[in-house]
């Protein structure tokens, strides 16, 4: 009977009491799972002996409310409002601009007299001698997209490997603006970059940009000083302590804005990072009212709080002035929505009721990664969210989406679902807690149409069939990799017109490497492989590789070759857009990143690529590579595809 009690308050409160992992395999949670990840959501539950009283006032609180925290209003129809309790009851509905919306009240239900205009706004309900409060999200129900057919390309990058002549030790924003100009001239319409995130540049260096110090504010790295030169020798890793030193002494003379011109969160997280320069890093073991929240002025470093305050608005406009100049020339900038923040980071100090204490998302066991994965992050309290309208998310989306012309997702089975492991627990003894996901959508969609820009979800991996389905019905491409179709044990298919085409990403081998195997030998050699299975990953790769140059009706595999009939074959498909990793341009064989590996082992996001810019733009292999594929996506009729099950 306890474990009974215990598993029906997981399902409760949306956490799962059994799954199944990448590898086939059918879990069943174990107790002290549930009871760590129920306590986590905010049961009272030490044991699984507390389940059923805690079960019992997680209903009760359910049954006493009016509403539900959130509603969503697709294409601003708002839902009838049933309002639960008695006695009268009265109603207001407060738009984003301060508007009020009159409700006609129909027996125990209250309607809406009119569509809502797109935005946030907010319900309000009286009665029984209280007042409860609704976020009401009213969204287009499908992303925005450009009007008309396209068939474009572009190239992907990490931009603090990107670097020029006139780089310092990692690329900046007028490097990006020069790739970009260099893929419009070739007739590509897109360059996408790695997060462009803040993120922990003194020592000990942390510079993933999966693994950012908020998702709220820009790199202060990616700023153009104007006075940059070319570096003496090529490092054989990113300097980012040196590079964050040379940004520091170029703003040494640029005043503070004038507080009153700053937004509130601007100022609250310069304080955050002023503070850590004097208090440490991990927040958790600040005093204790800096470590809540409060920060006194002996707590913060005045020359670091004031340095971000200037980088932040520096960064800012120059952001701004770059969006106006690729819209001017037709080109746009594709980023990238991180789906979490380090822990150590300003978003977790500054909005700690959001954030699970004691719990680190990550992914079960997979082919891939047989042992798990604990990517290091605290998830979001999906009830905490929603509590607050999903503020933070908006936030986040909007701030990536107001410069983006293409914004991808990462890992949007987050939207409906992500892997919790309590700390101290194998990255086995984890399991799902769901998210509500037509909330999370109706964001996303808002965002989009708000910022004119489309959207693409990375669905790869173990994806629940509900991203399946919300992902076309939403508007939102997703993502095909060759590098992953080649797995599947029949013919492999070519891309959809619902799929960006691309051969991989940084998640995975270059192109050159992942025909080498070089990534097999990386793994063996960081745990993540045992030695036994070599040969059996090399034999499967093999085939692999055989099966994609069948596919080519590709008769050998010369990299050179295969590369260029791989793109020329993506480039013809239905996919209404293929995208290049830069590097795999010149065959570059070492991958910038190995998952399941942090930065303090392997070099991870610290490699320079091993070309510059200017070399880059001047190699005729490179621009034979994108002139065919222009030619092919602007001249080859659209070959339609079978949609893949």
């Amino acid at each position: 009977m306890t474990l009974t009690a215990l598993r029906s308050l997981a399902k409760a409160m949306g956490v799962h009491t059994r799954y199944t992992d990448g590898l086939g395999k059918r879990v069943a949670v174990g107790p002290e799972t549930l009871v760590r990840v129920c306590a986590a959501l905010g049961a009272p539950i030490a044991s699984p002996s507390d389940a059923a009283a805690a079960l019992q006032a997680h209903r009760a609180a359910r049954n006493t409310r009016f509403l539900p925290p959130v509603l969503v209003a697709w294409e601003g129809a708002l839902p009838h409002l049933a309002i639960s309790g008695r006695g009268p009851k009265h109603a207001e509905l407060h738009l984003a601009d301060g508007a009020v919306v009159p409700l006609e009240s129909v027996g125990a239900e209250f309607r809406a007299t009119r569509p809502l205009p797109f935005g946030y706004h907010r319900l309000t309900v009286e009665g029984d001698g209280r007042r409860e409060a609704c976020t009401i999200i009213a969204a287009p129900a499908r992303a925005w997209r450009r009007p008309g057919s396209h068939r474009s390309w572009g190239v992907s990058t990490q931009l603090a490997a990107l670097r020029s002549a006139r780089s310092r030790s990692v690329g900046d924003l007028r490097d990006l603006q020069s790739l970009c100009r260099w893929v419009h001239d070739r007739g590509g319409d897109l360059v996408t970059v790695l997060p462009l995130l803040p993120t922990f540049n003194s020592e000990p260096p942390e510079p993933s940009p999966y693994s950012p110090v908020s998702r709220l504010f820009w790199s202060e790295l990616i700023l153009d000083l104007k006075d940059a030169h070319r570096p003496s020798a090529l490092p054989t890793t990113l300097d980012v302590t040196r590079a964050d030193a040379e940004v520091r002494a170029a703003l040494a003379g640029h005043p503070a804005p004038h507080p009153s011109s700053l937004d509130e969160e601007l100022v609250r997280y310069a304080r955050y990072r002023g503070a850590q320069a004097r208090l440490g890093r991990n927040w958790r073991v600040w005093p204790t009212k800096a470590r809540a929240g409060t920060l006194a002025p002996d707590h913060v470093d005045a020359e670091v709080e004031r340095f971000h305050l200037v980088a932040q608005t520096l960064v800012r406009r120059q952001l701004h002035d770059l969006r106006q100049h690729l819209e001017h020339d037709g080109i746009r900038l594709g980023l990238d929505l991180a789906v979490g923040v380090h822990p150590d980071g300003y978003d977790p100090w500054s909005r700690q009721t959001l954030f699970a204490d004691g719990m680190s998302v990550g992914a079960p066991p997979d082919k891939g990664f047989p042992s798990g994965q604990d990517w290091g992050f605290a998830p979001v309290l999906p009830e905490v969210s929603r509590r607050e309208g999903h503020r933070y998310l908006a936030a986040s989306i909007a701030l990536q989406a107001g410069l983006a012309g293409v914004l991808r997702v990462d890992h949007i089975m987050a939207w409906t679902r992500l892997y919790w492991i309590p700390h101290g627990f194998g990255m086995h003894e984890g399991t799902y807690v769901s998210y509500p996901a037509e909330e999370l959508f109706a964001v996303l969609c808002l965002e989009s149409d708000r910022n004119r820009c489309e959207v693409v979800g990375e669905n790869l991996g173990t994806v629940p069939p509900e991203i399946d389905a919300a992902l076309p019905r939403h508007r939102i491409w997703g993502m095909y990799l060759a590098q992953f179709e080649v797995l599947r044990v029949d013919d492999v298919a070519a891309p959809t017109a619902d799929d960006v085409a691309m051969v991989g990403t940084h998640d995975t081998p270059t192109f050159a490497g992942w025909l080498a195997g070089n990534d097999i030998a990386d793994r063996i050699r960081y745990g993540l492989l045992a030695t036994e299975a070599a040969a059996g990953a090399a034999k499967a790769r093999s085939l692999a590789v055989r099966r994609l140059a069948r596919r080519l009706g590709h008769r050998g595999v010369e990299p050179r070759a295969f590369l260029a009939d791989l793109l020329e074959w993506l480039g013809r498909s239905a996919s209404p857009l293929v995208v290049a990793w830069l590097e795999d341009l010149w065959l570059e064989d070492r991958a910038v990143n190995l998952p399941g590996t942090s930065s303090s082992v392997r070099p991870n996001w610290q490699r320079p690529m091993s070309r510059l810019l200017d070399d880059i733009m001047t190699d005729p292999v490179v621009d034979a590579y994108l002139t065919r594929l222009d030619e092919v996506r602007t001249a080859t009729p659209v070959t339609r595809a079978t949609p893949r099950t």
